[in-house]
C-alpha cells in the first residue's frame, strides 16, 4: 500500500509540472498584452535597490497564479472525478477534511488578498504608490491566521504543541497565539526572500518538499500529495522565473505560499523544525529587523541594502550566484531538519 501512496504522489507532481508548463504561455501573454508589470520602488525612498533593479522595471508579476491555480484546478478536478468514478480516481483524490481543506483554504484566500496587492501596486495605488502598507500586510497575515488558530482550536481540538526530543505539551489557549504568530512569521518572510529571481520559488519548493516528507512520514498522505502538487507547479514557474525571469511571483505567490507553508508546519505539529527547515527565511527576516534595528537606535545602517540577498547584491555578487548559494543553504537547512525529525521519530 505504501508503494500505492508514493507512486500516486509522484504522479501528482508530475501532472502538476506538465499542467502548469502547459498553460504557462497563456498566462504570460495575457500579463504582457494587459502591461501588468511590477514596478521599481521609488528612487528616493531606496536609491540603491532602484539603481540596482531598474532594468528589471515592467517585468510582469503575479506568476504566483500559475502555483496556486494549478492546485486549485486539480485538487477540484480529482475530488469530483473521484466522486463520479470509482476505482483509479478515487484513489488519486487528494481532498480531505481533516488534511488538505484547511490548507487549501488559506492558500486560495491568501492568493486572492496578495493578488489585490499586485493590482495596488501595478496601479501605483496605496501608500507611494507601493500598494497595501506592511501594518495592511499584517492586519490581513493576521486574519487568516485566526481563522485557521480557530480551526485548529475548536474544530479540531488541538492544544498540543511538540518539541523535538521532548514531547507534547498542552499549551491550552496559548496554542491561539502561537499559532498566529507561526503563519504571521511564515508568511512575512517568504515574502521578504522573494526580491530575486527564482530565490523564493527554490526556497519554498525545498521547504515543502522537506514537510511532504514530514507529512508522508506521518501517514498524511493526502497533505503529502498537496505539498507534491505545489512542488511540481513551484517547478514549472521556476523554469520561467530564473534569471533572467519571464515573470516574477507576486505576492499572489509569496504571501499564499508562507500561509500555507506555515499552516502545514502546524498541521504535522512539527512548527519548531520550521526555523531550521526555513532557515533562509529566518536569515532573511533576521537582517531587516536588524538593519531597522540599526537605523533606529545607532542612526546608521549595518547592510548596504536589506534583505540579506540585496547586501550582496549590493556588493557585487551576481544575481544568480546568490540565489544557487541559498538554494544550497536551504537545502541543507530542510536536510539537517528531516535528519532531526526521524531521528526523533525513532
Amino acid at each position: 500500500m505504501t508503494n500505492f501512496f508514493i507512486t500516486k504522489i509522484f504522479f501528482l507532481t508530475t501532472i502538476s509540472f506538465i499542467l502548469t508548463l502547459a498553460w504557462t504561455p497563456l498566462l504570460t501573454h495575457f500579463l504582457y498584452r494587459l502591461s501588468l508589470g511590477k514596478g521599481i520602488r521609488d528612487a528616493k525612498a531606496a536609491p540603491i535597490f532602484a539603481r540596482m533593479h531598474k532594468k528589471k522595471a515592467g517585468t510582469p508579476t503575479m506568476g504566483g497564479i500559475l502555483v496556486w491555480g494549478t492546485t486549485l484546478f486539480l485538487i477540484i478536478s480529482f475530488s469530483v472525478l473521484g466522486n463520479l468514478f470509482d476505482g483509479i480516481f478515487e484513489k488519486l483524490n487528494f481532498l480531505s477534511r481533516r488534511e488538505t481543506l484547511l490548507p487549501l483554504g488559506a492558500l486560495i484566500a491568501s492568493a486572492f488578498v496578495g493578488l489585490v496587492d499586485d493590482l495596488f501596486d501595478i496601479w501605483k495605488m496605496g501608500k507611494d504608490g507601493g500598494g497595501l502598507r506592511m501594518r495592511h500586510r499584517f492586519l490581513i497575515y493576521g486574519l487568516i491566521a485566526a481563522v485557521g488558530s480557530w480551526w485548529f482550536f475548536f474544530k479540531l481540538e488541538w492544544t498540543t504543541l511538540y518539541i523535538p526530543f521532548v514531547g507534547l505539551f498542552d499549551i491550552g489557549w496559548w496554542y491561539v497565539p502561537f499559532f498566529i504568530f507561526v503563519i504571521i512569521a511564515t508568511a512575512h518572510s517568504v515574502n521578504l526572500t522573494d526580491g530575486l529571481d527564482g530565490l523564493a520559488g527554490g526556497t519554498l519548493l525545498i521547504a515543502f518538499g522537506a514537510y511532504g516528507a514530514i507529512s508522508f512520514a506521518q501517514g498524511r498522505y493526502d497533505l503529502a500529495a498537496f505539498c507534491g502538487v505545489i512542488i511540481g507547479a513551484l517547478l514549472a514557474f521556476l523554469w520561467f522565473n530564473i534569471n533572467p525571469a519571464r515573470f516574477f511571483m507576486g505576492d499572489t505567490g509569496s504571501m499564499s505560499l508562507g500561509v500555507t507553508l506555515g499552516i502545514i508546519a502546524m498541521l504535522t505539529n512539527a512548527a519548531l523544525l520550521l526555523p531550521i527547515i526555513g532557515f533562509i527565511f529566518v536569515v532573511e527576516t533576521l537582517s531587516v529587523l536588524a538593519q531597522m534595528f540599526s537605523k533606529k537606535f545607532f542612526k546608521r545602517k549595518i547592510f548596504i541594502s536589506s534583505p540579506l540577498h540585496h547586501h550582496l547584491e549590493a556588493k557585487g555578487w551576481p544575481e544568480p550566484k546568490i540565489v544557487m548559494r541559498f538554494w544550497v543553504v536551504a537545502a541543507v537547512s530542510s536536510g539537517i531538519g528531516l535528519i532531526l525529525f526521524l531521528i526523533d521519530k525513532g
